[in-house]
């Protein structure tokens, strides 16, 4: 076996033992890290197990024009399961802070949360998980912790109507 090939071989070994070191880490990081729901709202059917497994619940304050602060008996349900709630967007249209949002629009999903469960949001994750670099100023302005592509990777993240492209069962797995 000629040098080149004996060090092609321990390239390609090395690149694989790389690799699967790194999936490995990540497999164990999102087994050990918190759990979180994305998309709860009254206007999307959520199954229990899913609100009951996660920690971290994503809450779309204005979904086709339903405000959760109009549904009392939903904000208390959700208060009363104890979790961490985060604001996610405000009426969560396809890449809603892919574009420039003003305060005032900010201001009116902080307002819906603040009505519901009685406190501001704390943290804040965008739809689909884009956001403009105008947004991102505007989200930490607000005090708002800014959760984006990195947390998707580290934890399980589930769907409340399991519409994303990766399934709930697959989150499970993984």
């Amino acid at each position: 076996m000629n040098i080149n090939k004996k060090v092609s071989k321990k390239i390609f070994l090395s690149i694989i033992i790389f690799l699967l070191t790194i999936f490995i880490l990540l497999f164990l990081l999102r087994l050990l890290n918190h759990r979180e729901l994305d998309d709860v709202t009254p206007g999307i059917q959520c199954d229990k197990n899913l609100l009951d497994k996660a920690n971290v619940l994503w809450v779309i304050p204005n979904f086709n024009n339903n405000q959760v602060s109009e549904n009392k008996e939903w904000c208390n349900y959700i208060l009363s399961l104890n979790k961490t709630i985060g604001m996610h967007g405000v009426t969560h249209e396809f890449q809603e802070f892919g574009t420039d949002k003003n305060q005032e629009y900010l201001d009116k999903g902080i307002k819906e949360l603040e009505d519901c469960f009685g406190f501001k949001p704390e943290m804040f994750k965008p739809p689909q998980i884009k956001i403009s670099k105008n947004n991102v100023d505007l989200i930490k302005n607000n005090n708002l912790e800014l959760e984006e592509d990195i947390n998707q990777m580290t934890h399980k993240v589930y769907h409340c109507s399991d519409s994303d492209r990766i399934k709930n069962w697959v989150i499970d797995l993984f």
